[in-house]
């Protein structure tokens, strides 16, 4: 755990070749978490794979399911100081960044914060979080789950067909009452189930049969 500031500590761990060329593994979300599986993508003969859970999710603390956690201390700019940081504590001068999807658009922000702190990038499912990609993934790409997207919609009631959904949504999360909270994260996460459901790798339900936390997060 590294201690980064704000009342947060950032889960950390170092697999493959202790001499190996630096990777730093900058997982999607935001607020998944790191998993092992990414190990798998690199040779741990040839690699030193440091992975990590961005501040308020994983094995992160505090995490961004508590509601007393303030996310005004959960930012890009937040998070790209803690993978600095995290460099300096493993002395690593350089080192290749691999993400996809959020990671992909952090990782891209990092390196231009700090060029002379990158080796090289590689980047899966590649997502810049422009406004005109968020405005598909909750709404133009509703025109293919038309009933599914009526209901994410009806689950911020009062927002306009035009209005801003996302932040519809993050208002309800940050409600006092946990049990409009808990109705918030299960209508959004049934709308990104059924948004991955072409693509699910065999689960079911991506989002929705996630632990309680990781859903809230």
């Amino acid at each position: 755990m590294l201690d980064v500031g704000d009342g947060n500590s950032v889960y950390w761990e170092v697999c493959g070749n202790p001499a190996g060329k630096p990777a730093l593994v900058v997982h999607g979300g935001p607020g998944s978490g790191c998993s092992t599986g990414v190990r798998r993508f690199f040779d741990p003969d040839r690699y030193r794979v440091v992975l990590f859970d961005q501040r308020g999710c994983g094995r992160s603390t505090p995490h961004a399911a508590d509601p007393a956690t303030d996310m005004r201390h959960n930012t890009t700019w937040h998070l790209i100081a803690d993978m600095e940081r995290l460099r300096e504590h493993l002395g690593i001068d350089r080192w290749l960044l691999h993400g996809g999807s959020w990671g992909s658009t952090l990782l891209l922000a990092y390196a231009q914060q700090h060029p002379e702190r990158v080796s090289e990038i590689v980047i899966a499912s590649v997502t810049t979080t422009r406004r005109s990609e968020i405005d598909w993934l909750y709404r133009g790409v509703g025109r293919f789950f038309p009933e599914e997207w009526e209901r994410f919609l009806a689950g911020a009631p009062g927002t306009p067909r035009d209005g801003d959904i996302v932040g519809a949504y993050a208002r309800l999360m940050e409600h006092p009452d946990a049990a409009v909270r808990a109705k918030a994260t299960a209508d959004w996460c049934a709308w990104e189930d059924a948004v991955l459901s072409g693509e699910t790798n065999g689960a079911s339900h991506p989002y929705g049969d996630r632990p309680s936390a990781a859903r809230l997060a």
